[in-house]
């Protein structure tokens, strides 16, 4: 992939979302949510501060993240769901 973000700004590949429910009940594909989980596959470079220093990133490529359930743009890239988000959408790296 050749796309790099600008400025705070990250790709996420959305994670697949849950097939079953803890109590083993089937979920169909229509009824399934958003998924708010995702993988960090670029991240940009840091936004200007107004001094004009970098303000580095938190996250890092690899990261597993949670993220706002309509956080971002979805954006197809090579055939793959991506989503492009600001840092600050982002909620929790575990």
């Amino acid at each position: 992939m050749n796309v790099k973000p600008m400025e705070d700004r990250v790709i996420v590949k959305p994670l697949e979302a849950e097939t079953k429910t803890a109590g083993g009940i089937i979920i169909p594909d229509n009824a399934k949510e958003k998924p708010q989980k995702g993988e960090v596959i670029a991240v940009g470079p840091g936004k200007a501060s107004d001094s004009g220093t970098i303000i580095a990133m938190a996250v890092k490529k690899g990261d597993k993240v949670l993220y706002g359930k309509y956080s971002g743009t979805e954006v197809k890239i090579d055939n793959d769901d991506y989503i492009i988000m600001r840092e600050s959408d982002i909620l929790a790296v575990f």
